[in-house]
């Protein structure tokens, strides 16, 4: 019975997850993605909220909670959630947006690149899974799109409540939950262009 339970409570936050994500253009136009072969990427985390707290807050929190357990492991934590950014989020992004484009012939890179997103990360909320029970990571973003050679800005797109799932429920690492989020905003994304600017 309780595993009944625990099944639908987990379907019922995947179902949550996927009916609230949105991609939602707030200004400007995506016509920009055909004339597009190469788009660069910036990823910036100004100003970024982590659950209720500010950036700063939350990995203040989790040095001091980490280091008095064990002395460095919430300095190594710190150097994990830092560099996670460059090793794992931001290739993982890339990667699925050029799974779904590159048969568009559009990918991500720069050299040649004729237009510009920088993407920042508003919120994270990093999850958790502890065996019977899990929260889903997921993340806010603001897509900021420019002119790469005149540097004006073209268009603004958010993306809201990007939730990845993990069935097979091994995702006790927050940097892959986390990961798993980029990787599908970079996919949603990418959907997203070839919808609202009906690629073939």
């Amino acid at each position: 019975m309780k595993k009944i339970v625990y099944l639908c409570a987990m379907c019922c936050v995947y179902t949550a997850s996927l009916f609230s994500q949105s991609i939602v253009l707030t200004s400007g136009t995506i016509d920009f993605v055909k004339k597009s072969s190469v788009i660069e990427f910036i990823f910036t985390y100004d100003d970024m909220l982590v659950g209720k707290m500010t950036e700063m807050e939350y990995i203040d929190k989790k040095v001091g909670d980490f280091n008095k357990k064990e002395e460095g492991r919430g300095d190594s934590w710190k150097r994990a959630w830092l560099g996670d950014r460059q090793a794992r989020f931001e290739p993982k992004f890339k990667e699925l947006f050029d799974k779904y484009l590159e048969k568009h012939d559009i990918v991500a890179g720069e050299e040649g690149a004729d237009y510009r997103i920088v993407i920042n990360t508003d919120f994270t909320e990093p999850g958790w899974n502890v065996g019977v029970m899990r929260m889903n990571a997921s993340l806010d973003l603001t897509c900021k799109v420019f002119d790469t050679a005149s540097g004006q800005p073209v268009a603004v797109i958010k993306v809201r409540n990007c939730s990845a799932n993990n069935f097979s429920g091994t995702d006790f690492d927050t940097g892959f939950r986390i990961q798993e989020c980029y990787a599908k905003a970079g996919r949603e994304l990418a959907k997203f262009f070839i919808k609202k600017a009906k690629l073939k």
